[in-house]
């Protein structure tokens, strides 16, 4: 795809596909998070504050965007999509505290523990974390939100996303010893949650096998690529545009793709996975085309 193509397929996801699908993602976000008197008023306080403060909504767009691509109903897949966000936004609080990457500043404003103090940040991470599941059994029909429960379950358990959390910690003191490492790490602590949120809307729209292994392939592909270009952005951005702070993996001496392979280097082989990540989807033809304009997207971005 051309340089002028791909600027034109970015430009329709951003300004006609995905505004309506964020949408709808954050009116059934802010509707599951109006929780019962039996919250403690802080702890739901918490819990919105962190998840409804912005960000980019990738990871319940790619349930919206899996499901249409195996031919769905979008709307069905809403509850999964807030889901995998509690997921994801319980993972931030916890990685921000002083005891992970003690950072704070998030999607532009104070951090949890900056703002409720570490127990009620960590408290609300547990809470958004066991929330998720809640939404899924009640908002999806039972076979399909068993199979989004065990996508969920696995890529963010010891075997997913913790588990690449625990692994990148020990990196910091232990050091990473090749590309193929540091490749572990990331396919566990930010691909697997990728590739479940794109196979979440899959099983909600019903698809078959081949079509959730080329979902897989397509997003462990995104999500190495994505890792790539944020640690490009932590080089090369400013914290007014990323609305977190910038540098800090250089200053903690933490190794990344920039630092292991050059600058030049980790940016060819951010587009080699996109390119891969595009032949994966071949065989769905246009119902795909928002999928492929995303993946220009990971390597085009600036924030």
């Amino acid at each position: 795809m051309s340089n002028t193509n791909s600027a034109a397929e970015i430009r329709w996801l951003f300004d006609e596909r995905l505004p309506p699908l964020r949408a709808q993602v954050e009116q059934e976000l802010a509707r599951r998070l109006t929780l019962s008197d039996d919250c403690p008023a802080l702890l739901a306080d918490a819990m919105r504050y962190s998840t409804l403060a912005g960000g980019k909504r990738l990871r319940p767009l790619l349930v919206l965007l899996g499901c249409e691509a195996c031919g769905g109903d979008v709307s069905e897949a809403l509850p999964a999509a807030a889901a995998i966000e509690f997921v994801h936004t319980y993972s931030l609080i916890h990685d921000d505290l002083p005891a992970m990457d003690d950072d704070d500043l998030r999607r532009g404003v104070p951090t949890s523990h900056i703002k409720f103090g570490e127990a009620t940040a960590i408290l609300a991470g547990d809470g958004l974390l066991t929330l998720a599941f809640e939404v899924i059994a009640a908002g999806i029909a039972p076979a399909a939100a068993a199979s989004c429960c065990r996508e969920l379950a696995g890529a963010a358990g010891a075997e997913g996303m913790v588990g690449g959390q625990q692994a990148d910690l020990e990196a910091e003191t232990g050091g990473v010893s090749s590309v193929e490492h540091l490749e572990s790490i990331h396919r566990r602590k930010t691909g697997r949650l990728i590739c479940a949120a794109l196979r979440m809307g899959g099983c909600v729209a019903g698809a078959g096998e081949s079509q959730l292994r080329a979902l897989t392939d397509y997003g462990l592909r995104i999500g190495l690529a994505f890792q790539i270009a944020d640690d490009l952005l932590d080089l090369t951005s400013t914290a007014e545009k990323l609305g977190k702070g910038v540098q800090k993996d250089a200053a903690r001496n933490k190794l990344t793709y920039p630092s292991l392979l050059g600058v030049e280097e980790s940016r060819r082989r951010a587009r080699r996975l996109v390119d891969e990540a595009r032949a994966a989807l071949e065989a769905f033809g246009p119902p795909a085309r928002p999928l492929l304009a995303l993946a220009e997207y990971v390597v085009a971005r600036d924030v």
